[in-house]
């Protein structure tokens, strides 16, 4: 069961019209959606499906389906569940992921700023932090703040590009991460390209210029075992 995914194409839709395709204990499966379901470390989006003829459903997590595939809407408990056929309109709680997307991009500028692999990762509603492979490194919190809102004032253009497999490939340096590999068999793979700054695989939702992170401070920097560093990071507002 496959959903056409909005947010791949358009980070900045808010809502959609869509058609209720089934609706279980598991959750609620449309044709179509804007709800961005958890992965990558990004969470899955939350909002309501308003019914065409009245009525709507509050959603409190969207998360693959990896049994049947497409995407599962999960609604708020005691939340009666609509018809297959039923028409929605499909609305995101917008505030919460654009702070998502804003702090999902300068995860990016962090991996341009601190050079090393990254072993894990979190995106959260203001925060996030990332881990990097980085053996008897010592990591300056001031300077990597610094750095970041360098380039954030720099207001870099932000966007998904696709390239084939194959070349992906022949550059093995664009997968930072360890843990976690770029899925494939469908023949491309995106990449969220900041032209100059950071390239790599990524299927997340991401803002348009990184002017539009605003100002963020580094937190904690956390030693996590004999090699790995963890950096937090946070708005600074």
């Amino acid at each position: 069961m496959t959903t056409e995914e909005i947010f791949r194409s358009d980070s900045y839709a808010k809502s959609c019209e869509a058609e209720v395709v089934a609706a279980d204990a598991a959750g609620i499966r449309l044709d179509r959606t804007v709800f961005y379901p958890e992965g990558g470390g990004q969470p899955g989006d939350t909002g309501v499906l308003r019914l065409t003829e009245g009525g709507e459903i509050r959603i409190v997590d969207t998360r693959q389906d990896k049994v049947l595939g497409g995407i599962v809407h999960i609604p708020a408990e005691g939340m009666a569940l609509p018809a297959p056929g039923a028409r929605v309109i499909a609305e995101i709680d917008w505030d919460r992921r654009y702070r998502l997307m804003r702090i999902h991009t300068c995860l990016h500028l962090l991996c341009a700023v601190i050079e090393g692999d990254v072993t894990g990762g979190s995106i959260g509603d203001g925060k996030g932090r990332l881990d990097f492979n980085l053996p008897d490194t010592s990591l300056d919190k001031e300077h990597i703040t610094a750095e970041l809102n360098r380039l954030i004032e720099e207001d870099h253009a932000v966007g998904p590009r696709w390239v084939d497999e194959s070349e992906l490939d022949a550059k093995p340096e664009l997968v930072r991460t360890m843990s976690v590999k770029p899925p494939r068999g469908a023949g491309q793979v995106r990449l969220l390209d900041i032209p100059g700054v950071d390239l790599q695989p990524c299927g997340g939702t991401h803002v348009a210029r990184t002017g539009e992170i605003g100002p963020v401070v580094v937190g904690k920097i956390e030693n996590k075992g004999r090699q790995n560093r963890r950096v937090n990071i946070r708005f600074a507002d």
